[in-house]
């Protein structure tokens, strides 16, 4: 009986030594709120066998027990997030919405929290969690904030601006400089930040542009930033870093 027993054990260890291996060998899965070129571009130039999932449009149940197979939550820019859902409804006729995409987001971040999988927020991805977690946003920066400086252009392609990065952030830390030069593409921004979040990057015009967990310590990974750094050169110090992060914390 003795011996039966030893077998047993050492059945159930190869068969889990073998399932972590396979687990091991399989390509990153990372999901894509709603998936561009650019943005897989980006996902492969750091790593080429990365599965990249599009839930755009996907049915929320469905979206949610696929989400439990990925290693990552990649909320990409987009539509602006409706405004009802911090406070400002008198504000909608100023915003172009999808409200079906908000409420897919939503599921997802609440959903990616409880899987503790790591997030990475681009632009609009950035807003929607600033809202999911309880802030606020500036609905629109020319009329509520006017400075000289251009977030939204007729070619995005030459829309760039300067941002400062907090030095003690994880910001910070990814992408080792203080100061750069970044794309933007965007008329809205985070205005109050969601409790548990705080700002580590701005614009010359104070415009919030990356939030990250106040305290980092022992939480999954989770980064978000207002530029398209998806756009950017793969030498800028703000763009290739930030998914060589996420894409490390997804291995693990």
């Amino acid at each position: 009986m003795r011996n039966n027993k030893s077998i047993v054990l050492i059945l159930c260890l190869a068969v889990l030594l073998t399932s972590c291996s396979t687990k091991k060998n399989e390509p990153l899965r990372i999901a894509l709120s709603s998936a561009t070129a650019n943005y897989e571009k980006w996902i492969h130039q750091v790593d080429s066998n990365a599965v990249t999932i599009d839930f755009d449009k996907m049915p929320i149940d469905l979206a949610i027990r696929l989400l439990s197979s990925c290693d990552g939550l990649l909320l990409t820019g987009g539509e602006d997030v409706v405004p009802s859902y911090y406070g400002k409804t008198a504000d909608s006729a100023r915003c172009e919405t999808n409200p079906g995409r908000d409420s897919l987001e939503f599921a997802l971040i609440r959903r990616a929290m409880e899987l503790k999988i790591p997030i990475l927020g681009i632009c609009r991805g950035q807003q929607i969690l600033n809202v999911a977690m309880g802030g606020t946003l500036v609905v629109d920066i020319p009329s509520d904030h006017p400075s000289a400086i251009f977030h939204r252009c007729e070619d995005y392609t030459k829309c760039f601006h300067h941002v400062v990065v907090q030095k003690s952030s994880n910001l910070m830390a990814i992408c080792q400089t203080d100061t750069g030069w970044v794309t933007t593409n965007h008329h809205q921004a985070v205005e109050k930040i969601a409790p548990g979040f705080r700002a580590v990057a701005w614009s010359p015009d104070s415009i919030i542009e990356a939030i990250e967990y106040a305290n980092p310590t022992q939480k999954p990974f989770l980064q978000a930033v207002q530029w398209h750094p998806e756009r950017m050169a793969a030498d800028n110090a703000l763009s290739e870093p930030l998914m060589k992060a996420f894409l490390k914390r997804a291995e693990k």
